[in-house]
């Protein structure tokens, strides 16, 4: 019996995994329908998330290589630098400290598509991803690669640093 409720267990887990990347899939498939407010210039909102999907889409699952700049390995300041000239012709520093100047601070409740997020444990800067909205953000992941992750997750709730804008 605990060898069935383990099996159902795992392939729960497995099924859920492929809806998730369904999901992304079926949303690429739409064109963006909503009109609100974005970070970046006169793009909605949904325009800028989808950018940002479809910018997935072609890095998924890229490892992380500190120092990296390509897809046979990329770290977390390149791969927002590359992202943000790639689909929004934007230029951003190279590395994370650097980019953590740019743009406007703003609270985490006024997050929209394509804003920036810093992390860090005690003092100093560690990681930066996009924020894609729905609570989600893009990031290169040290253990994962390039992945979507959850802001709530208590990992990354437990060591937000900032959110920055840019205009």
């Amino acid at each position: 019996m605990k060898g069935v409720i383990a099996l159902f267990c795992l392939l729960s887990l497995a099924l859920s995994g492929c809806a998730r990347q369904s999901h992304y899939a079926d949303e690429m498939k739409q064109a963006p329908h909503d009109v609100g407010a974005s970070s970046l210039g006169q793009q909605s909102a949904a325009t800028v998330r989808h950018r940002l999907l479809q910018h997935y889409q072609v890095w998924q699952g890229v490892p992380y290589r500190l120092g990296g700049n390509d897809k046979q390995g990329i770290d977390c300041s390149s791969f927002t630098q590359q992202t943000f000239r790639q689909q929004f012709g934007i230029a951003l520093p190279r590395t994370t400290q650097a980019q953590a100047r740019v743009g406007e601070r703003l609270e985490p409740a006024l997050l929209s598509p394509g804003d920036l997020l810093f992390y860090r444990s005690l003092v100093k800067v560690r990681h930066v991803g996009i924020y894609l909205g729905q609570g989600e953000f893009l990031h290169a992941s040290t253990s994962q690669g390039v992945i979507i992750s959850r802001v709530d997750n208590p990992y990354w709730a437990g060591h937000f640093w900032q959110a920055r804008r840019l205009r």
